[in-house]
């Protein structure tokens, strides 16, 4: 029988000492320590006058005890999705200082050397705001979104009532980040108020996540990016056996996806729909029928105003309607989702709509998955950018007859849904969409593949600790300029920064870069030529040793050195 404790009185309610909170490293945490770990943070806050503070952890159990050491600290808490160089520049005027895995160069709060001996609980305030996250960007800039405790912990409640009993003997295991609004409390939250363990660190890649499942009774908080990573030749028997339940949440789970979990997993994903704004909304698991409508979750109203959503419900900040961004038809038994009604916008003076391209462009046979989006061309003219998955079909023709003889073939669909003026002007083929650490594309991720200094990439092979891509740079490459007039090539401090960035995009780099060994640059880079890139990151050393070559030869190679692993 599960026990199922209020958020706002978890560390005054408590549990037994000796009760479960998280598995870390290998080693199982109780609730004295974890209890004692919280204390520690309170304490530090405590001492600090501002009130405002940013938290970001790599660890969830880190995190947890920070997230409630602040809030009994009486702290606001913000939660921003990464640590890039925008988002600490956005947030160093609006916190007093930073909690975490940060930059090096910021000067983070630490734990206090040991807790008091006093715990000296208090219940938290429900009607305190003390809480901001952030919108994932996928439309535009990042919105700071505050939010109530209240708001938060009742849909805690709520899941933990309405899967709980699923859910009696679980380790929660997760590939997303706690740092938004689906995995906060799906990660970290939800184990809390059940009383189950969670792991502390998350699963990058398919073998972590057969290995986890494989390891005991286990729920699994994912999304659609990673269930449609799923390869047949991992052991999923094993891991099969142990899957009690699994979440996927951040947005919709292809056909494909969907058929690899029934045959691989041997069930289907509860798939959740919300937003930060709403928390969570609705639920389906299609066992059998892939048309199976969405359901509303307890205490959620919702009404149908000219195909729009609105909802209602107390996770919200009142009382009102919220006029949601999606499209939506009512049918027997719940609703089906139609799209977004935001992503029209005008092109040369035509009203544009990107998900009518995006169908287009996916009826040519020749893409697995597309994204369009509006980016500057130059000064201030807007065009439409497209970022392509191709198929191994839409590989052939860019193989075979080359960049622009694929662009054209996709040209040709898009004119269908656009004039001709409006047809997209720039794109880029990439081996699987950018997605951030809760699995959803974001506008800012669209929009740095079009960067100019970012060579074109093509990846040939990976596992999780392995890799080798082809690169592409172009001749107009800012990185040529200057390095030398008459007879331009790439320096090398252009060569470690795309290793890096590179590496980050496909293992998980330790956010510190502390040094550069063994670097040798043998041979120079001249535009046009075409490149091969290996890396290999040793996660238990953070390193990434990489090395650039053509077909003259190698051109550079070295390792890069980051923070202790985490």
């Amino acid at each position: 029988m599960i026990e199922i404790l209020a958020l706002e009185t978890l560390l005054t309610t408590g549990r037994a000492a000796d009760y479960p909170v998280a598995y870390r490293y290998g080693r199982l945490i109780d609730f004295a320590e974890f209890e004692s770990s919280t204390t520690k943070w309170r304490e530090a806050f405590a001492t600090q006058s501002g009130e405002r503070w940013a938290l970001y952890f790599d660890d969830s159990y880190e995190f947890a005890t920070a997230l409630f050491g602040a809030w009994h600290a009486g702290k606001f808490v913000v939660l921003p999705s990464d640590t890039l160089p925008a988002t600490v520049a956005r947030l160093r005027n609006d916190v007093a200082g930073f909690a975490g895995d940060w930059p090096s160069e910021l000067m983070c709060l630490q734990t206090a050397s040991q807790a008091g001996g006093n715990h000296g609980w208090q219940a938290l305030n429900p009607d305190a705001v003390q809480l901001v996250l952030f919108t994932s960007g996928s439309t535009g800039e990042p919105s700071a979104i505050p939010k109530k405790l209240s708001q938060l912990f009742l849909e805690v409640a709520m899941l933990a009532h309405h899967w709980g009993s699923e859910l009696a003997d679980v380790t929660f295991q997760a590939t997303v980040t706690h740092q938004h609004m689906y995995g906060l409390p799906y990660r970290v939250l939800l184990p809390l108020a059940l009383g189950r363990p969670f792991e502390s660190r998350h699963l990058i890649f398919p073998e972590d996540i057969a290995r986890a499942m494989a390891m005991g009774p286990t729920a699994l908080v994912t999304s659609p990016a990673h269930l449609g990573r799923l390869p047949e030749n991992l052991p999923w028997v094993k891991a099969r056996e142990n899957l009690r339940l699994f979440f996927s949440a951040g947005g919709p789970l292809s056909d494909e996806a969907l058929a690899a979990c029934r045959k691989l997993l041997g069930q289907v994903p509860v798939e959740i729909y919300g937003s930060s704004e709403t928390g969570c909304v609705a639920w389906r698991k299609r066992d059998e029928d892939d048309l199976q409508p969405w359901q509303f979750l307890p205490g959620m109203e919702g009404r149908i105003e000219g195909e729009v959503l609105k909802l209602r419900s107390r996770q919200l900040p009142d009382d009102d309607w919220h006029v949601t961004s999606d499209r939506v038809l009512e049918v027997s038994k719940g609703f089906q989702l139609l799209g977004r009604v935001d992503r029209i916008i005008k092109i040369e003076e035509k009203r544009v709509s990107l998900s009518a391209i995006e169908r287009s462009l996916m009826e040519s046979g020749l893409v697995e998955d597309v994204r369009v989006t509006p980016i500057t061309d130059g000064g201030e003219r807007l065009v439409l950018g497209v970022v392509a998955v191709p198929n191994t079909e839409g590989w052939k023709l860019l193989d075979e007859h080359g960049k622009r003889a694929l662009n054209e073939a996709l040209r040709r669909y898009a004119a269908h849904v656009v004039e001709a003026s409006a047809l997209p002007r720039r794109w880029r083929y990439v081996w699987t969409l950018p997605v951030n650490n809760i699995g959803k594309t974001t506008e800012a991720a669209l929009l740095a593949q079009f960067d100019p200094r970012r060579p074109e990439v093509r990846l040939l092979e990976r596992n999780e600790s392995h890799a080798h891509l082809q690169l592409n740079i172009s001749v107009s490459s800012p990185y040529f300029e200057g390095h030398f007039p008459g007879s331009p090539v790439l320096p090398g401090i252009a060569q470690i920064d795309c290793v890096i960035a590179l590496g980050r995009d496909l293992f998980p780099l330790p956010p510190r870069f502390l040094r550069l060994e063994s670097v040798k640059f043998q041979q120079v880079i001249r535009p046009g030529v075409q490149l091969g890139l290996k890396l290999d990151f040793q996660a238990e050393r953070g390193t990434l040793r990489f090395i650039i070559s053509s077909a003259s030869g190698d051109h550079s190679s070295g390792r890069v050195v980051f923070g202790a692993a985490q």
